[in-house]
């Protein structure tokens, strides 16, 4: 008789307040990178033209032109390690490389085993230094420019606030820091209540909202960072 009225209980329950009964339900803070640790204001960015000595940066998207060869051409993404996963050589180091650089780190590997004499090409078609990227758990992800002071909650605002898989209590900020990538956890649904601070974001910075819906990368990276590593170089 008592589950009949509490399950009659619940059926009355006023439709406004079902969404606070799911949220017990939800996933909640987690993972080896701290919370609300403030970072470090990021590295002075250096406003060079992108056609001489711009340095590849993590989300920067790369164009990529092999001579004949249009399998193995086409944009590629750097991801959040700085590696892009090339046809046949897998993963190839590009964060902090010029793109001569990358292009003679792709004619060497290619030119061992696969091409004789390679004709490559790169070029850079998207990059973050200039702009917010807002990537995982948001309805549309993508690079947002910076033209004034802005925080964790604008910048997600930016891609159209959180998904409905989102896991707000784990967002992930990484920044360039003295030439080194470091990493913080921010809880959002906390920042949103006025629990914890809204930290500031900087041009360059990635954000990366947690979820079911999160690449296999990022959430690789989310889950698997060694403690030692965060707020240290990595």
């Amino acid at each position: 008789m008592a589950a009949m009225t509490t399950k009659a209980a619940i059926l009355l329950l006023p439709a406004a307040l079902l969404p606070l009964l799911a949220t017990g339900c939800s996933e909640g803070r987690g993972g080896p990178i701290p919370y609300d640790v403030p970072l470090a204001a990021p590295d002075a960015p250096t406003i060079v033209p992108l056609e001489s000595s711009y340095r590849i940066a993590p989300m920067d998207t790369v164009s990529v032109k092999v001579f004949k060869m249009p399998d193995l051409s086409g944009d590629y993404e750097v991801d959040l390690t700085g590696q892009i996963a090339m046809p046949l050589i897998g993963s190839v180091p590009a964060a902090e490389l010029t793109t001569t650089q990358l292009d003679q780190a792709l004619t060497s590997a290619y030119g061992v085993k696969y091409l004789e004499n390679p004709d490559i090409s790169v070029g850079v078609k998207a990059s973050t230094r200039r702009s917010v990227t807002v990537d995982g758990s948001v309805k549309n992800s993508g690079s947002f420019p910076v033209t004034g002071p802005m925080t964790l909650i604008q910048a997600v605002a930016l891609a159209g606030g959180t998904g409905e898989d989102a896991n707000s209590r784990r967002v992930a900020v990484f920044r360039t820091v003295s030439g080194k990538r470091q990493a913080a956890a921010f809880d959002l649904t906390a920042i949103r209540r006025g629990q914890a601070p809204d930290p500031q974001i900087y041009p360059g910075d990635i954000v990366v909202v947690d979820g079911s819906a999160i690449k296999a990368t990022q959430k690789s990276i989310l889950n698997s960072l060694p403690i030692f590593s965060i707020f240290r170089p990595f």
